[in-house]
């Protein structure tokens, strides 16, 4: 029995990997990707999705969400993930269509209509979809299984400003409708991710399979390893939204607390802060599992293995 998800994804070069990763994998039932503004405009966003369905040779359909945060001007990473946001390999557009209906509209109806605790959301972006979605229909939050994100930052700070990660940030009111919804949460941050850095012995490796999935991932490595090599100075890349998948396939590849985390939306110095609750010392009930360490070894070899079968 196949798990079904909805990747929501605004597709920079980690979340298509991410995306392979679910696509590759039959214990998953991939219902949709449905497409956010973040690290690129949403018509890039949703381009980039259907890109990668056909990639990977599937029929998964794409639907368009919001093309702005909640409250907020869009802020995006084209300086991290280039212009296309998939930059690295010239990919042919595609002929994979979108679907008509909104992102927010396909949610809530399927939501509805699925048994309830079935379907997992899978955001790989900024929450502004799913929080709009929780918002016009109060009455689907109880119907998600479970939510899986990548997002947010305690130990290792921010990556977008000094205390707050670029998903979070983005849409920092979004968030906060989502972490205070009740819906069971995994928190895949950049505690987790930062520790989850390509090698160039498996960038290599991918470019070898020789397939179309294997050069595309190659290619996107090389060009976002330049960025965080500079930054960090570490020796490869961490593919963030991947994690998340991993998670749902591999959960014993991460390890994290059952904690209280907060979304700052006030400050403007900590705004979009992920306030995680790591030692417990607010009394504030626990309402997320927060990861904070991952099987890198493991992690990988899941990925090469899935991967190479696209």
């Amino acid at each position: 029995m196949s798990r079904k998800i909805i990747i929501d994804t605004d597709l920079g070069q980690d979340d298509a990997v991410a995306v392979l990763l679910a696509l590759a994998s039959p214990e998953l039932d991939v219902l949709a990707l449905t497409a956010v503004a973040g690290n690129v405009p949403l018509a890039r966003s949703q381009l980039n999705a259907r890109i990668i369905v056909e990639l990977a040779r599937k029929t998964t359909p794409v639907y368009a969400g919001c093309d702005t945060p909640l409250k907020r001007k869009l802020v995006t990473a084209e300086y991290v993930h280039g212009e296309t946001g998939i930059d690295g390999i010239t990919l042919p557009d595609p002929t994979h269509p979108l679907e008509d209906t909104h992102a927010v509209d396909f949610l809530i109806d399927t939501l509805r209509h699925e048994p309830p605790g079935t379907v997992t959301l899978c955001p790989l972006g900024p929450l502004t979809n799913i929080a709009t979605a929780f918002s016009r229909a109060p009455d689907i939050i109880p119907k998600v299984a479970e939510i899986v994100l990548m997002g947010g930052a305690y130990f290792e700070v921010g990556n977008v400003t000094p205390a707050a990660e670029f998903n979070i940030y983005v849409d920092p009111e979004a968030a906060e409708i989502v972490f205070k919804s009740g819906v069971p949460l995994v928190v895949m941050p950049l505690d987790v991710t930062h520790k989850a850095l390509t090698s160039r012995a498996w960038v290599e490796g991918m470019r070898a399979l020789g397939t179309p999935v294997g050069q595309a991932v190659a290619s996107w490595t090389d060009f976002f390893e330049r960025f965080d090599t500079a930054k960090y100075g570490s020796e490869g890349a961490p593919l963030h939204d991947p994690c998340v998948i991993a998670y749902l396939l591999q959960p014993a590849l991460f390890t994290g607390r059952h904690i209280n985390v907060e979304i700052e939306t006030g400050s403007e110095l900590t705004l979009g802060m992920t306030v995680a609750d790591w030692w417990r010392v607010t009394g504030r009930e626990p309402n997320a599992m927060f990861m904070g360490g991952v099987d890198r070894d493991g992690f990988y070899r899941l990925l090469t293995e899935r991967l190479g079968r696209l």
